[in-house]
């Protein structure tokens, strides 16, 4: 965990039964509202990657994005956004995945990644992990390498992380929630 993983921890926000009754919604957006919380933010991941070394820093639709240009920026790397089916205007890599609920899939420019990058993934959450593992998926089909997935939470109910650990992904996230908190 991060130095400052129980301060960003405090500011997120539960929205109890959203969006349905038994879920409990982990809201980043008090976070980015709190212009000192958001830079401790992006501090936390920009300090534990300085010294590593990436090309790119791809970052996962929708609130992931928000988080992975500043990283990209600080971190000196190209960014790149993976999306949701059909939100890309240009030729696409695509990966489906399934959901609690059903299929979803995520895409990626196909030129976005070049053989040989090394990638920081990254997202606002890892839930059951589904997502991260199909946009690494993504990568890894483009040539890339997943150096390390990242988050600012993990529910660790869920699994995700075991998941992503299992598939021989190294996760690191500032924080961790149980159904219950």
């Amino acid at each position: 965990m991060s130095v400052y993983g129980d301060y960003i921890k405090s500011i997120v926000r539960t929205v109890r039964g959203w969006p349905q009754p038994g879920v409990n919604f982990r809201d980043i957006t008090p976070i980015l509202q709190n212009r000192s919380a958001f830079r401790k933010l992006v501090d936390s991941f920009v300090h534990r990657y300085h010294d590593m070394e990436f090309d790119v820093v791809a970052a996962i639709d929708a609130r992931g994005l928000i988080i992975g240009a500043p990283i990209a920026y600080e971190l000196n790397c190209s960014f790149v956004p993976i999306r949701k089916e059909g939100k890309l205007p240009f030729d696409t890599l695509r990966e489906p995945y399934t959901l609690e609920y059903g299929q979803a899939s995520v895409e990626m420019h196909q030129d976005a990644v070049r053989r040989g990058d090394r990638v920081l993934l990254v997202d606002d959450l890892i839930a059951t992990g589904g997502t991260m593992l199909a946009s690494s998926r993504l990568i890894e089909r483009a040539g890339g390498t997943v150096v390390e997935a990242a988050a600012i939470i993990h529910l660790s109910d869920l699994g995700g992380m075991k998941r992503l650990q299992d598939a021989g992904l190294p996760v690191f996230t500032l924080c961790s929630f149980t159904e219950d908190e």
